[in-house]
């Protein structure tokens, strides 16, 4: 029986804790620390993953670099803001975080003395905040459900990806709760595999039905008519509804329109990129070919052959059923403007 209380992030006694992505399901270990360049590196290594958990860890990172910061707060500040900022760059929420941090220590200034504290209590309320979003997130997505369905899921969106329990998992689970899912497909979603590895892993610990399957084999599962809905989640949402997600979610969306099989997204509102008109706009990351041609440093092919790695793709808004947020479903054409 596996335990199943766990925590992708927590803070405690100063020290910013988090499970280390890269080593599970094999290995559940966690990493202590009170550096920010760890916490960057952390990130970049993709020990910590998803696009809400990135902003939440990059916030607590900000004020663990005020810690022990007795006079010239601006330069150090920057320092830390500017390593954080240029970690990975297609996930909005780290922007965001990191937004809302500089706006706390712009208004700390003037009381030095409590810079770090003024932080560290701003990324406990973004972490908060998530936590209640991701409740809220998993609620609304119960409207997508007439039956009890088969799910179909691509990389990960649970637990592991953010401060709370998920944004795309957080539907899964809510809704397996009011017994609206029979049965989830978990697209391994390679490179790095954080389907079979993570999505897997939080699904075996809420004791939910899964298989795994290999990324091109959902075609054939939709074929066989054995998939009812994909829910997804997002790492950057356009005004127009375009959304940026792990690479081969477009793959899905395509797959999804051809089967007459609803396609959706979940995410906070915060993944809303209010400054990006289009999914034209949204900066693509692209990976180590490492990633690709290696696994846990075993090498399976050579070397010497290039790599194309983008990290993410573009799933356009005509191929969005819906998208689910912590303040309702928003369906086509996507009126963002209250947000």
């Amino acid at each position: 029986m596996m335990k199943t209380d766990f925590k992708t992030i927590d803070f405690y006694k100063d020290q910013l804790i988090f499970i280390d992505q890269v080593k599970l399901p094999l290995v559940e270990e966690y990493i202590s620390t009170d550096n920010y360049e760890r916490i960057a590196e952390a990130i970049e290594k993709l020990e910590i993953r998803g696009a809400p958990a990135i902003g939440i860890a990059a916030a607590y990172a900000l004020a663990l670099s005020m810690k022990n910061v007795k006079d010239n707060f601006t330069p150090i500040f920057e320092k830390a803001y500017q390593r954080l900022h240029s970690t990975r760059p297609t996930a909005v929420n780290l922007f965001w975080a990191l937004e809302q941090m500089r706006s706390a220590f712009l208004s700390s200034c003037s009381k030095p003395d409590n810079i770090y504290l003024v932080l560290l209590q701003r990324a406990k309320e973004i972490h908060l905040d998530d936590i209640n979003k991701c409740k809220e997130i998993g609620r609304h997505g119960l409207s997508i459900f007439n039956k009890r369905s088969v799910v179909l899921t691509h990389c990960n969106a649970g637990q592991l990806a953010t401060g709370g329990s998920g944004t795309a998992l957080s539907v899964i689970k809510q809704a397996y709760e009011h017994g609206f899912v029979e049965y989830v497909f978990a697209d391994e979603t390679r490179p790095l595999f954080q389907g079979s590895r993570l999505t897997a892993f939080e699904l075996e610990k809420a004791n939910i039905p899964f298989a795994i399957n290999t990324d091109s084999m959902s075609g054939f599962l939709m074929q066989q008519k054995k998939i009812d809905l994909v829910v997804t989640g997002a790492d950057r949402i356009a005004v127009n509804g375009d959304t940026a997600n792990k690479i081969g979610t477009y793959n899905l969306a395509v797959l999804c329109k051809y089967h007459n099989i609803p396609f959706y997204i979940a995410a906070p509102t915060s993944t809303i990129d209010k400054n990006c008109l289009s999914g034209k706009s949204i900066k693509i990351e692209f990976r180590d070919k490492n990633e690709v041609i290696q696994f846990n440093g075993t090498a399976i092919t050579k070397n010497s052959y290039e790599v194309y790695s983008p990290a993410f793709d573009v799933t356009p808004a005509e191929l969005i059923s819906g998208i689910i947020t912590e303040i309702g479903l928003f369906k086509p054409s996507f009126d963002f403007s209250n947000v």
